[in-house]
């Protein structure tokens, strides 16, 4: 089995298409389906089924996939770690990132650093689900709030303000909450999947957890903020969702009192990746421009 050939298919797996994975690798569309083919051989098992219309992964091709997308990632972090330290970082980072926070402030500081770092190339799938990092052969995570235990490394990149906000008219019908308590007979617009969803606020110098209900749940920020503004209930959100309804005067805040100041984003990614050259510029970049942007209110 060659090398090369496990990256052929990583690229196929990743553009979802031998003509995609072709244009992209500068090969013929016949070149890459014959490494694919000799590469099934020399595994002796069927990693892809081909039809007229898609492509589609075998369940041990997709275990190969995740598999060789690490091996491959560790292969080039020993090419870089035995390079000229002039060479700097290159190569591919497959990063996650919450969907409202990667349009709003990862998109304008990611074309800043691809133009830094011109060897470096950057894969950003945008969704508000919890990734499997090493499951799903991603190199990096950017989460936002209190991180689950695991065994990824964890960079602080910056600080966010949280809002608990909800629009005049609800306030008008429902009336002021003047406690955290008092949000078990309010409507609550909740982000997060199945399960209790509970909100942090400072109480008598500690945080505490109130269990929050409404007619709502969605793991998008701009979904919820809209149901908010729409008047259906009380939303607890990062200031950067927010703050322009609340500039506007079509949100107002509520419990401003009992709010922790701050929650933080993260950078997560593997043990095996942390040698990257890759990944600790983008890291270090984020932590430069992640809070300048943020404290100017962009």
């Amino acid at each position: 089995m060659q090398l090369d050939d496990m990256r052929i298919y990583v690229a196929t797996i990743d553009a979802h298409s031998f003509t995609a994975a072709a244009n992209r690798l500068s090969l013929s569309k016949q070149f890459v389906s014959r490494r694919v083919m000799a590469l099934e051989e020399a595994l002796g098992v069927q990693l892809l089924i081909r039809n007229t219309r898609k492509l589609a992964v075998t369940e041990l091709g997709q275990e190969f996939y995740e598999r060789a997308r690490r091996i491959l990632g560790e292969v080039d972090d020993a090419e870089q770690a035995m390079s000229s330290r002039r060479a700097g970082p290159r190569g591919l980072v497959r990063v996650s990132a919450p969907m409202s926070f990667g349009m709003m402030h990862l998109s304008p500081l990611l074309a800043l650093f691809l133009r830094e770092h011109g060897e470096v190339r950057v894969d950003m799938e945008l969704s508000d689900r919890t990734v499997d990092v090493i499951g799903e052969g991603f190199d990096m995570a950017i989460r936002i709030g209190t991180l689950a235990d695991s065994t990824l490394i964890a960079q602080k990149l910056a600080d966010l303000r949280m809002v608990a906000c909800c629009s005049p008219g609800y306030l008008r019908r429902r009336g002021q909450p003047a406690t955290p308590a008092d949000l078990a007979r309010h409507a609550c617009l909740v982000y997060g999947h199945g399960g209790a969803v509970s909100w942090e606020f400072l109480m008598g110098g500690a945080l505490k957890s109130v269990e929050v209900h409404g007619p709502l749940r969605a793991n998008n920020g701009d979904l919820i903020r809209d149901a908010a503004v729409a008047g259906i209930g009380i939303a607890r959100l990062p200031d950067f969702i927010v703050a322009d309804a609340l500039s506007r005067g079509l949100l107002v805040t509520v419990l401003d009192d009992y709010l922790p100041a701050r929650t933080s984003v993260h950078a997560v990614y593997p043990q095996h990746r942390q040698s990257s050259l890759a990944i600790r510029a983008f890291v270090d970049f984020l932590k430069t421009g992640l809070p300048a942007r943020l404290a100017a209110g962009a």
